[in-house]
């Protein structure tokens, strides 16, 4: 039987680098306290979720992966503490930026970078001003105990970035994310769908699924955790509400994944020579 033991972080930010790093820290000291191999902080921990408006003076917050004070800090706790920390970062590459994630792991270097690929614009989630689409192509990650796939916030709403790592050879899925109110409809909340859409990863994929979001008002936007760990069923092994800050873990049964999903039959039963369509413009 081969098991691991993952973690999701949910907490809140603010402006101060230094502090949110310290923040995660701890929290990262806790997952691994409790037998935790990997460790999800959420999407762009590094400060507020910047991207709520459009301001040129912003860029100079972002740093080549070699340079990034999250980044570094992670990859020093990792390897203190042997584990795997994917961590998310605003990446400079030249004249050019990203929301990018490093895979950390236990000997506190980067595996790689992974950039993401489908990049939000709208209301409050003004990402296409900073960001370019990610130029990397999904990543997987070979770890000691399993392949892990790491998708990033809006990545999170596309059944083909879960499928393709899971072709890629994934066991599990990550995706830190940054999301809450919607500041052009008061009325819509999409907790549940966000949930909803990433267990359906899991169900058709037959594959656990790890999500860590922010909580916390800034400046009027209010981010709405309900971050979660659910099994390759869909059934759900940990969950946070709204305004926890704390650790959710879970052990999972790597073995049982593979067994069920081999008994499902959804790799088995693929016909690619019918899905052309999924590669044209609409």
């Amino acid at each position: 039987m081969t098991e691991i033991t993952v973690a999701a972080l949910q907490l809140g930010f603010t402006d101060d680098i230094d502090a949110n790093i310290a923040r995660v820290s701890e929290l990262v000291r806790e997952a691994a306290a409790g037998g935790a191999q990997v460790v999800l902080p959420p999407e762009l921990f590094e400060g507020e979720y910047f991207c709520r408006v459009e301001d040129e003076g912003l860029f100079a917050n972002a740093r080549p992966v070699g340079e990034h004070k999250a980044v570094l800090a992670m990859r020093k706790l990792a390897a203190e503490l042997e584990i795997h920390i994917p961590t998310s970062f605003f990446e400079a590459d030249g004249p050019h930026h990203y929301n990018s994630l490093a895979m950390i792991g236990p000997d506190g270097g980067v595996a790689g970078v992974y950039r993401k690929a489908h990049i939000p614009d709208g209301p409050g989630y003004e990402e296409k001003f900073y960001f370019r689409p990610g130029n990397t192509g999904f990543k997987v990650w070979d770890a000691s105990q399993a392949k892990l796939g790491v998708g990033i916030c809006w990545d999170q709403w596309y059944p083909e970035t879960a499928r393709a790592m899971m072709l890629m050879g994934a066991e599990l899925l990550f995706y830190p994310t940054a999301i809450g109110s919607e500041p052009h409809d008061a009325d819509l909340d999409t907790s549940r769908l966000w949930r909803r859409a990433m267990i359906g990863h899991a169900v058709s994929n037959v594959v656990p699924v790890i999500a860590a979001n922010r909580i916390g008002t800034e400046h009027g936007q209010t981010f709405y955790g309900h971050s979660f760990i659910c099994d390759e069923r869909g059934d759900l092994l940990a969950e946070f509400g709204a305004e926890e800050t704390g650790v959710l873990s879970a052990t999972i049964d790597l073995d049982r994944v593979k067994r069920h999903r081999a008994a499902f039959g959804f790799f088995r039963d693929r016909r690619p020579e019918l899905y052309g369509r999924l590669v044209q413009d609409v």
